[in-house]
């Protein structure tokens, strides 16, 4: 009997394998659930945040996000749990028996991969960011404290060849203290070099004034100095840039983070974390298919220790990976490796770990 291409054979395994992701990852979500709300009650009570805006705003916000945060070691532990049970019911012997190669049963197993890695790819890219938007404002409205900017000594670019410098920012007044512009040629020669106490935005007419200024003008080796108390002036910058929240990234979507980094890219700022987020939204999804592997590889033969001992081992190799996964990041961070190498590293690990576990695997 063959359904879409697929045996009965294949539809089982891929029925088990998803079955056991989606009862487990709703199963977990569940639990999360009640332990956030015993532990942000008092604040929804003390807030007057309305039930609606609760249940919609938040946790229907918090769902796909807690989702792919545990996806990888759902899908570890389904793979496992299932697989062994085959195993050890002799099924597995069984399908091995009738001429299925271990090759062929995999097929099942990917396909599944497969569309868990596409169901985490479009969390990410689509539908995860949107969702932190209002998930995060939420929580910036009834849980945390306003968002306070408590970055010093801001230098940024902010068009080509022009170079702003803050001390501080005041996010409360949308002011900027110890303010200077500087202005380069295409050769890098500084053309001019504005100096000012502070610099604060003008809501009503959507632009700077910057007071009590000094102008530098240079032009060889001749200077012209202005000086003044007030100058209005348009700036490639908004009072948003600086109120933005540590995971403001998380709520852009894979065009929107692209924009950015180019953004970022031209004012000549850091974008090493923007990388890694970047890549890691394809990387992850990608090592499902690693840990699909190294699960029915590992799980397909009985050992002594049953169950317990496949998802005990399946365990310490998932929480392994993520740990390897953090420290090659960190590095990346820490600019001593190249982002995409670092986000790509752990699956490239993994996945030789992967066929060496599929060569140990019953045949």
């Amino acid at each position: 009997m063959r359904f879409l291409g697929f045996k009965i054979i294949d539809i089982y395994i891929i029925k088990k394998f998803l079955g056991t992701y989606f009862f487990a990852i709703l199963l977990i979500i569940s639990i999360a659930v009640v332990f956030d709300i015993s532990e942000k009650i008092e604040d929804f009570i003390e807030k007057e945040a309305p039930l609606r805006a609760i249940v919609f705003d938040y946790y229907m916000n918090f769902i796909p996000y807690f989702a792919n945060l545990f996806s990888s070691l759902f899908t570890f532990i389904a793979v496992i749990f299932f697989t062994s049970k085959m195993a050890y019911n002799t099924e597995i012997i069984a399908i091995l028996s009738n001429g299925v190669s271990f090759r062929r049963m995999l097929y099942p197993y990917f396909i599944s991969a497969l569309v868990i890695a596409l169901f985490n790819f479009a969390l990410l890219a689509y539908i995860i960011p949107p969702a932190n938007a209002e998930r995060l404002d939420f929580t910036y409205k009834y849980i945390k404290n306003p968002i306070r900017n408590t970055d010093k000594n801001i230098h940024r670019q902010i068009e080509p060849g022009l170079f702003i410098y803050m001390k501080s920012y005041n996010t409360t007044n949308d002011v900027g203290y110890k303010f200077s512009m500087e202005h380069f040629n295409d050769d890098g020669d500084l053309q001019s070099k504005l100096m000012s106490d502070y610099v604060k935005w003008d809501s009503t007419q959507n632009n700077w004034t910057i007071r009590n200024y000094y102008i530098r003008e240079i032009d060889g080796l001749n200077e012209n100095i202005i000086t003044g108390t007030t100058m209005d002036t348009a700036l490639n910058m908004k009072p948003e840039e600086f109120k933005r929240i540590a995971q403001f990234t998380e709520t852009m979507n894979i065009h929107e983070l692209n924009n950015y980094i180019e953004d970022q890219r031209m004012q000549g700022a850091d974008v090493i974390s923007l990388l890694i987020d970047k890549y890691s939204r394809v990387a992850y999804p990608f090592s499902t298919f690693i840990l699909t592997l190294i699960g029915v590889s590992l799980s397909s033969r009985k050992i002594r220790g049953g169950i317990g001992m496949h998802i005990g081992f399946g365990l310490l190799l998932s929480f392994s990976y993520i740990l390897f996964m953090r420290f090659s990041t960190m590095f990346a961070v820490n600019g001593t490796m190249n982002p995409l190498f670092a986000v790509w590293f752990p699956n490239l690990v993994y996945a030789i770990i992967s066929l060496f576990l599929y060569r140990l695997a019953p045949k």
